[in-house]
């Protein structure tokens, strides 16, 4: 008999399939989408017009103190996938006649790149819509300056009007984080210094690993001279491996196979920590292998998403089993975990998707409906301590619970996306023909 895991303040507590088959894979999709509604009508409601949500104040923020329409942006696709068509066709319309690019401010390359380049060119995939294509080339070519440097590694930040750059000290995870949307800009646009820019700072990357195969999560962009030698799955280095993985499939790139499989064989050698917690990665030196740190967190469990793509599913599924149990340690997963003794070492909880996605694509692999029994849990835990009367915010820590005041868009990108996806019919994506972005924007192999 199947056994439905589900999530209390510490524990989880199993429950017979009979009590489990009340509700249907049709109810939870359902579910999913009434909750990303109420978020998306706080949005509306409290901060229309700007980047994004306080939920708890139910007011406004603005990243650079104009506005880029990031949340709206973000959840455009993830309206479509819904069947929420009349949402989408209006969102897409005020961000076609009111998103412009010609702003004299510093912004991030990466988050631009994975947040706004990746949702345009997936709505644009997805509507046909050519504004959503033109603004995306716009943006690129008002990115490609920060790439100018002697590594080919990009600056962290570009003026998007004058083309001026800043910020030398970087890491893996942002300056190897923008192939999947700079190399499908270069295929929908025919324009290559797109895809030549972005492949040139992944294998700049590559070749600056250390003598193990690892890499740190800090570099100087202008010497390529590494500033933080700890190596992990976390933040700062997740979506560099995420995307070697993902370029190999999205653009049959043998270069891109050949370092996943070199940098796979490392991390599996000196991350991975089977230890008698579970079956886990943690932190390592990046030049001797050893061990620095035994934390998981929120960021690393994306890597069973990774593994599953790759074929790995027996990796992936014990991996994705202590994830969930990091998850039910509090009833909610913190931003670092130590996996030997059990503490929340950093507590807060952004809203974070990672896990999520990890469970979408498990299933998406094997079927196996224990990993949507985990999503009805992720739901659960969601509307139980994050869900406010305009929203779903942040939390200060999981293990009082305290609440922040924002609600990133991502949390409309990919959190309620992979859920809502582990749901719904397999004939809502075609999940084999499409490629995630880090953002969770869905981009069809169309070229």
């Amino acid at each position: 008999m199947r056994i439905t895991v589900l999530c209390s303040l510490l524990v989880c507590i199993p429950l017979s399939s009979a009590t489990a088959q009340k509700v249907t894979a049709e109810d939870m999709a359902a579910r999913v989408r009434m909750e990303f509604m109420h978020a998306w009508e706080g949005y509306k409601t409290y901060a229309w017009g700007h980047d994004g949500l306080r939920p708890v104040s139910k007011t406004s923020y603005d990243w650079y103190g104009t506005p880029f329409y990031l949340t709206a942006l973000e959840a455009m696709d993830t309206m479509t996938l819904m069947g929420l068509q009349e949402e989408a066709d209006s969102t897409r319309e005020f961000i076609a006649t009111h998103l412009s690019f010609d702003r004299d401010v510093y912004v991030d390359v990466f988050e631009f790149t994975i947040r706004i380049m990746g949702g345009l060119l997936a709505n644009y995939q997805l509507s046909r819509d050519h504004r959503l294509l033109d603004l995306a080339d716009d943006l690129g070519k008002r990115l490609l300056p920060a790439f100018i440097t002697g590594t080919g590694l990009p600056y962290r930040e570009v003026n998007l009007k004058t083309g001026a750059v800043r910020g030398e000290l970087s890491n893996p995870g942002e300056a190897g984080t923008l192939l999947v949307e700079f190399g499908s800009l270069t295929a929908m646009t025919g324009k290559g210094a797109y895809y030549n820019s972005a492949k040139i700072a992944l294998l700049s990357l590559y070749r600056g690993r250390s003598e193990i195969g690892l890499v740190g999560e800090g570099i100087n962009v202008t010497t390529g001279e590494w500033t933080k030698t700890d190596s992990h799955l976390s933040a700062c280095i997740d979506s560099y491996y995420e995307y070697l993985l993902k370029c190999a499939y999205l653009f049959d790139d043998a270069d891109c196979k050949q370092m996943w499989l070199t940098s796979y064989e490392a991390i599996n050698r000196y991350l991975l920590d089977s230890s008698a917690t579970g079956y886990w990665y943690g932190h390592a030196d990046m030049n001797t292998g050893n061990r620095t740190k035994t934390w998981f967190g929120a960021l690393d469990a994306y890597f069973p998403a990774c593994l599953a793509l790759f074929g790995d599913l027996g990796r992936a599924d014990r991996l994705m089993k202590s994830c969930f149990t990091m998850w039910c340690r509090y009833g909610i997963e913190p931003e670092q975990y130590n996996y030997v003794t059990g503490k929340a070492e950093k507590p807060r909880y952004y809203l974070n998707p990672e896990i999520m996605e990890s469970a979408y694509y498990l299933f998406q692999k094997t079927h196996d409906p224990a990993y949507q029994d985990m999503g009805k849990v992720f739901l659960d835990s969601l509307v139980t301590y994050c869900r406010t009367e305009a929203g779903f915010t942040e939390l200060d820590d999981v293990v009082t619970k305290a609440k922040r005041d924002r609600m990133e868009p991502y949390f409309m990108a990919e959190t309620m996306k992979y859920l809502y996806l582990l749901f719904a019919p397999s004939e809502t994506l075609p999940f084999d023909r499409v490629i995630f972005n880090t953002e969770g924007h869905p981009i069809q192999k169309a070229w």
